[in-house]
C-alpha cells in the first residue's frame, strides 16, 4: 500500500459499492418496464434486446461501482491493476453472454418469421452462439494478459485431427447448412422422401433433420441422407396445391347438367370448408368412356398438404348427396352369370349401367327336366 487504510477510504468504497448495486437494481427495473412495452410490438427483436440488456446493464453498473471502490482504496499498483483487469474480464464475459443471447435470439426470430412455424433451424443458432462465445473467450484471455497466438496455432493443428475423427458429423453439419442455404427445405415444409418417409419439417440442426408425421411421430433423418435422396417438397414453390378426385356417371346422364352440378358443389366446398382455397376456379374434365360409366376428374384447391383429407371427405359426401337430389346415377359394374343345362356353369362377363346389386340370370328349365 502507498499509505495506510483509513476509515474514510472504507466509507467511500462502501458508498461506491452500494451505489453500483442500487444503480443495477434501478436499471433492471427500468429494463423490465421497457420489456413490457416491447412485448406489445409486432417485431420480436426488441424483446430479445431488452431481455439481454436486463442481464448486462445491472452487472456492468455493479462492476463500475466496484471499480470506483477499488480506486478509493489505497491499493498497490500491481493489486489495482489486477483488480481492474479482473473487473474488465468480468464485464467482457457478461457482454459476451449478452451478445450471444442477442444475436442468437435475432437469428431465431428471423427463422421464425420466414418459416412461419414454431420450429426453427437451430443449426444457424448453434453456429452463431459458438462463434460469439469463442470470440469472447479469446478477448478475455487477451485482456488477462494471456497470449492467444500459441492457442490459435494449437487449435489449427488440432483441428485437422478433429476433422478426421468427426467426418460424419462435419458432413451432416455442412449438409444441413447447404440445405438451408439453398432453400430447398425450410422448417414447416411438408416433404416426402423416395424411401417413403414424409411429414412436416420441425427442425434442421447440426446433425439431423426432425420430421413430424401426420400421426404425430417424429422421424430423425441425417442431413447427408436428406441432401442425397430424391425428395418431393409439397410446400415449394407455394404452399397451396391442387387435389384431384375421380368421379364417374352413367351413359344416360346429361353431361352439361353433371358439369354444372359438380361445379356448384366444388364452389360450395371451396367457400365453406376450412383449409380450402376460396378463390380456386372449379375445374371438371371428362376424360374416359369406361365399361360402365363416363369418367371425369374434379380439381380442388387445397391450402396445404394436410387439408386435402378433410376437403376430399367433405366433397365426396356433398357430391353424393347432390347427385341423389338431381337424379344423377353413379353406376356400379354388374356381371350376368348364365347356367348352361347339363354342363358346368359358364360365366359370361357383362358390364352394364345399373345402380342395383349384381344379378344372376337362370335360363328357363325344360319340361320334364329335374328341378
Amino acid at each position: 500500500m502507498t499509505r495506510g487504510l483509513a476509515l474514510h477510504d472504507l466509507i467511500v468504497a462502501g458508498i461506491a459499492l452500494v451505489a453500483g448495486l442500487l444503480a443495477g437494481l434501478l436499471l433492471r427495473a427500468l429494463l423490465r418496464w421497457l420489456g413490457e412495452r416491447a412485448s406489445r410490438t409486432r417485431w420480436g427483436g426488441d424483446d430479445v434486446i431488452v431481455d439481454a440488456l436486463r442481464t448486462l446493464v445491472p452487472w456492468a453498473a455493479f462492476a463500475a461501482g466496484a471499480a470506483v471502490a477499488a480506486e478509493a482504496l489505497p491499493l498497490t499498483a500491481r493489486t489495482g491493476r489486477n483488480v481492474n483487469m479482473t473487473l474488465t474480464a468480468f464485464v467482457i464475459v457478461a457482454a459476451t453472454l449478452t451478445a450471444a443471447r442477442v444475436i442468437t435470439g435475432l437469428v431465431r426470430s428471423v427463422a421464425h418469421s420466414r418459416s412461419a412455424v414454431a420450429g426453427s433451424a437451430t443449426i444457424f443458432v448453434n453456429i452463431t452462439r459458438v462463434v460469439v462465445l469463442a470470440m469472447g473467450f479469446l478477448v478475455v484471455l487477451q485482456t488477462l494478459g494471456i497470449s492467444i497466438a500459441p492457442l490459435l496455432t494449437a487449435l489449427g493443428v488440432g483441428g485437422l485431427a478433429v476433422a478426421l475423427a468427426l467426418q460424419d458429423t462435419l458432413a451432416n453439419l455442412f449438409a444441413g447448412v447447404h440445405i438451408l442455404a439453398s432453400k430447398t427445405v425450410q422448417p414447416g415444409d411438408y416433404i416426402r422422401l423416395s424411401s417413403g418417409e414424409e411429414g412436416y419439417v420441425v427442425d434442421i440442426n447440426w446433425r439431423n433433420t426432425v420430421v413430424r408425421q401426420l400421426a404425430n411421430n417424429l422421424v430423425i433423418i441425417p442431413n447427408t441422407q436428406l441432401s442425397g435422396t430424391n425428395m418431393t417438397n409439397f410446400s415449394r414453390p407455394a404452399q397451396e396445391m391442387t387435389l384431384t378426385v375421380q368421379v364417374g356417371v352413367g351413359y344416360d346422364s346429361d353431361l352439361e347438367h353433371v358439369e354444372r352440378v359438380t361445379t356448384e358443389v366444388v364452389e360450395e366446398v371451396m367457400t365453406g370448408v376450412e383449409g380450402a382455397v376460396p378463390e380456386h376456379e372449379p375445374a371438371v374434365r371428362f376424360h374416359t368412356f369406361g365399361d360402365s360409366r363416363i369418367s371425369f376428374t374434379v380439381i380442388l384447391g387445397v391450402g396445404e398438404f394436410s387439408d386435402q383429407y378433410r376437403i376430399k371427405h367433405e366433397f365426396i359426401k356433398r357430391l353424393h348427396q347432390r347427385y341423389r337430389v338431381e337424379g344423377i346415377r353413379i353406376p356400379s359394374p354388374a356381371r350376368t352369370v348364365a347356367l348352361a343345362q347339363g354342363s358346368a356353369p359358364v360365366v359370361i362377363p357383362h358390364q352394364r349401367d345399373t345402380s342395383h346389386t349384381p344379378s344372376i340370370t337362370h335360363p328357363a328349365a325344360h319340361p320334364g327336366s329335374p328341378r
